[in-house]
């Protein structure tokens, strides 16, 4: 226990006691599942108990522990001041004068030109979404389902206005799931409580699919983007292995649940066709049963199209994957390293070209590395901030990687190939 230090009951009102200094090595020893500290602006905080009942889920906060979530926790609270009354409880002490800001092998120099820069982007009012873009979006959204409606309503269902009906509604829900992660990003409101309820809106009766569901799972990939075990996008099952540490891994230790030399091939089987409408499907019934959220959804405008469903899912999971891992699977993938928020993330991500389709096809997630860098922050100024980031990358030698949009999807089957090709070289030869 670090010196002077008295510990005050996590979830209880601060006694006015004073408080502990502590070393990084103290906190570090805090990092189980039933034993969990961090750090925020060089205050130490036991969140053991606080973590059952954290809004994103006991995971993404339970990542950080024993370790510095400043950075983090900015970069997810955009109402910093609102979250302190639910820190205040838990606040054990803060770091020894002695110690550095910075834990682990993060770079002192690339947080401080991160967090100026972040402030910077805040006078800059890029932070402030604008609510027209988005409802003009959902408007399109509501407009082709509303032709698709037509379409049957007008045409019948023989097999070419079932297939032109289908196509339409994929299209409206591929983009009903990029405006629900506006929403649940909290980039759209400056209230949080009135994106919150949009987000419940355009996920469960949009979309069908559970708020809570898609909370708990994407902030542990932003939080961890690309870290074997706590990323949940790179839990494959064990039906791909990916990257260049994870294959080499597996060859030695002999495992193969899968013939990983040939995933390239069999991913066009299993990854864009299955995702959506086997594993989100059965991770939304098990996430409702599970912890009980018997208001997660309820049927989409396009289910009452029982003929075009199952297929509008299939169309749309091929979209989906596509989109979302083009600026993933080709990164690093890897262990925990314990790195600084800017380089991790760009560690793990890539952006595509800007173009209005580009813009439109993904969502602006075309500009991934902004969006994990300022995840709070509306698209629509992903592109003015770009240069900004690009800049202090260059400045700290941090590649910024941006591609065609075809390179980007060419280059998750040529990463899957070296990845399988690492597996079979370890499994036969090491």
């Amino acid at each position: 226990m670090g010196r002077g230090s008295q510990q005050t009951v996590p979830g209880e009102p601060d006694s006015g006691k004073a408080k502990g200094v502590y070393t990084w090595e103290e906190v570090q020893s805090h990092n189980s599942r039933n034993d969990q500290w961090l750090v925020i602006d060089r205050k130490v905080y036991n969140i053991t108990q606080w973590a059952k009942r954290h809004p994103g889920g006991f995971r993404v906060i339970g990542h950080y522990a024993g370790e510095d979530a400043t950075e983090a926790f900015t970069a997810f609270h955009p109402d910093s001041k609102f979250v302190q009354k639910f820190l205040k409880p838990l606040l054990l002490g803060e770091l020894a004068a002695t110690e550095p800001s910075q834990d682990q092998d993060k770079n002192a120099a690339i947080v401080q030109d991160f967090k100026t820069l972040r402030a910077q982007v805040e006078k800059q009012g890029l932070f402030q979404g604008q609510p027209l873009f988005f409802f003009l979006h959902l408007g399109h959204i509501v407009l082709l389902e509303a032709l698709g409606w037509m379409l049957v309503s007008m045409c019948g269902t023989g097999w070419i206005p079932t297939l032109l009906c289908s196509v339409i509604l994929a299209t409206a829900q591929a983009q009903a799931g990029w405006l629900q992660h506006d929403f649940g990003h909290l980039s759209v409101f400056k209230k949080s409580t009135w994106n919150h309820a949009v987000h419940k809106f355009v996920i469960g009766h949009l979309k069908g699919a559970s708020a809570n569901w898609w909370n708990h799972r994407h902030f542990q990939h932003h939080a961890k983007p690309n870290i074997f075990t706590k990323d949940p996008d790179i839990n494959t099952l064990d039906t791909f292995v990916l990257g260049q540490t994870i294959p080499v891994e597996y060859g030695i230790k002999k495992i193969k649940h899968m013939p990983y030399n040939h995933q390239h091939q069999y991913f066009f089987l299993l990854g864009p066709p299955l995702l959506i409408p086997v594993f989100y499907n059965f991770n939304i019934m098990h996430t409702m049963i599970t912890r009980r959220y018997w208001l997660v959804s309820s049927q989409p405008l396009s289910g009452v199209l029982s003929c075009c469903y199952s297929f509008c899912r299939f169309l749309e999971s091929h979209w989906f994957v596509w989109v979302t891992q083009m600026n993933h699977i080709p990164m690093d993938i890897d262990h925990e390293k314990h790195k600084d928020w800017l380089t991790i993330q760009l560690q793990s991500t890539c952006n595509i070209e800007q173009s209005f389709f580009n813009d439109w096809f993904s969502g602006h997630l075309n500009f991934q590395i902004e969006h994990h860098l300022f995840p709070t922050m509306p698209r629509h100024n992903y592109h003015l901030v770009a240069p900004q980031v690009r800049a202090l990358c260059e400045k700290h030698g941090i590649p910024y990687q941006e591609k065609t949009l075809w390179r980007g999807l060419a280059d998750i089957v040529t990463s899957l190939k070296t990845s399988g090709d690492l597996w079979l070289d370890a499994y036969l030869h090491k």
